[in-house]
C-alpha cells in the first residue's frame, strides 16, 4: 500500500518523487506505529533485495551516447561540479560534526541524483536508515527550493534559455526537480537539462567504486577481518542496463515500463527504510544537517554556475 500510495502522489505531483514520498511514508507508519518491531527484519531483507534490484533497473534510463553527444566543456562542468560538490559536502559536515554517515549521503544524494543514489550509497557503506531519512529530507527541502529560485535568478544572470538548462542539470538534486525548475526556460532547457542530471546519474558508479575502495584501503590498514567489496555487484548489474541501453536495441515499450518498475522498486525499498526511522532521533541532529545541506547546495549552485560561464 505503501509504495502504491507513493507512486499515485507522484503521478498527481510531479514535483514530488515518489522515493520522496515512500520514505516519508514509511518512517510515519513506524512513527505511528503500524509497523510494529516484530516485522522490522524481514522488512529489512526484503528493502535490500528491492533496493539492488532498482539501481540495477535504474541503468535502463541511461545511454551512453547521450552524455558523448554533450559538448566536452558541458561535461567537464558536470564532473568538475559532482566532485566539489561530494568533496565540500563532506569536509562541510565534518566542521558541522554531522555524523560521518548522514554527510556521506548527503554528499552523494545532492551532487548526483538525490534519493536513488543517496540509497545505493547507504547499500553499499555503513550508513543506516535514520541517514539515509536525513539525506532525503534535505533532498526534498533544498531541491524544492531550488524550483522556486532558480527560474527567478535566470534573467538579472543573464543565462540562455541552454545555459539555464545546463545549470539545473548540473546542481538540482533529483530528476523531477530538474524538469520542474528547467520548465521555467521553455522545452529547449529541459530537453538540455535531462541529458546533464542523466550524466550526473552514471558518475554514481566510480563514485560509489572510489569510496569501495578506500574502504578496502582502511580495511587493511586496521586488518579488521573480511574486506568489503571494491564494487558491490548490484553496480556492476547497473553498468551491464547502461550498456544494454546503449544497444538502441530495447524498443521504447519496454523501456517505459522498466522506467516504472524502476520507480516502483526504488519506492518500495525506501518506504521499508523509512520504517527503520525514529523521527525523535532525526530532531535531535535537524539544525546542524540542514546547515550542511545549505552549504552542499550553494556548492553546487556556485560551482556549475562559474563553469558554464566559463564554457559557454
Amino acid at each position: 500500500m505503501g509504495v502504491v500510495a507513493s507512486y499515485a502522489v507522484s503521478r498527481v505531483a510531479p514535483v514530488l518523487s515518489a522515493l520522496t514520498v515512500a520514505v516519508v511514508l514509511g518512517a510515519l507508519a513506524r512513527n505511528i506505529g503500524l509497523t510494529g518491531r516484530r516485522v522490522l527484519p524481514g522488512i529489512t531483507i526484503a528493502t535490500k533485495r528491492l533496493l539492488r534490484a532498482g539501481v540495477v533497473l535504474l541503468g535502463l534510463q541511461l545511454s551512453v551516447s547521450q552524455v558523448l553527444d554533450l559538448p566536452y566543456g558541458v561535461l567537464l562542468v558536470v564532473v568538475v561540479t559532482v566532485g566539489a560538490t561530494f568533496a565540500g559536502t563532506l569536509l562541510l559536515g565534518r566542521w558541522l560534526g554531522v555524523r560521518p554517515g548522514t554527510a556521506l549521503l548527503v554528499a552523494t544524494g545532492f551532487s548526483i541524483c538525490g534519493a536513488s543514489a543517496a540509497a545505493a550509497m547507504n547499500a553499499a557503506s555503513d550508513s543506516d536508515e535514520e541517514d539515509l531519512a536525513t539525506a532525503v529530507g534535505l533532498v526534498t527541502m533544498y531541491g524544492g527550493l531550488m524550483i522556486v529560485v532558480l527560474p527567478l535568478l535566470q534573467s538579472p544572470l543573464g543565462l540562455s534559455a541552454e545555459q539555464f538548462g545546463i545549470w539545473s542539470g548540473a546542481s538540482v538534486h533529483e530528476v523531477a526537480q530538474v524538469v520542474a525548475a528547467a520548465s521555467a526556460a521553455g522545452t529547449a532547457a529541459i530537453a538540455v537539462a535531462t541529458v546533464v542530471k542523466l550524466t550526473r546519474v552514471l558518475l554514481l558508479v566510480p563514485m560509489i567504486t572510489a569510496y569501495g575502495l578506500v574502504q578496502r584501503r582502511r580495511s587493511d590498514a586496521g586488518d579488521q577481518g573480511k574486506r568489503p567489496p571494491l564494487v558491490p555487484l548490484f553496480v556492476l548489474g547497473f553498468v551491464a542496463a547502461v550498456a544494454v541501453r546503449s544497444t538502441g536495441l530495447l524498443p521504447g515499450g519496454v523501456l517505459d515500463t522498466a522506467k516504472t518498475l524502476t520507480t516502483l522498486l526504488l519506492a518500495g525499498a525506501l518506504f521499508g527504510l523509512g520504517s527503520a526511522v525514529d523521527v525523535r532521533s532525526l530532531v535531535r541532529t535537524g539544525g546542524r544537517a540542514l546547515a550542511l545541506g545549505a552549504g552542499s547546495t550553494v556548492i553546487a549552485l556556485m560551482v556549475s554556475l562559474l563553469g558554464i560561464w566559463a564554457v559557454t
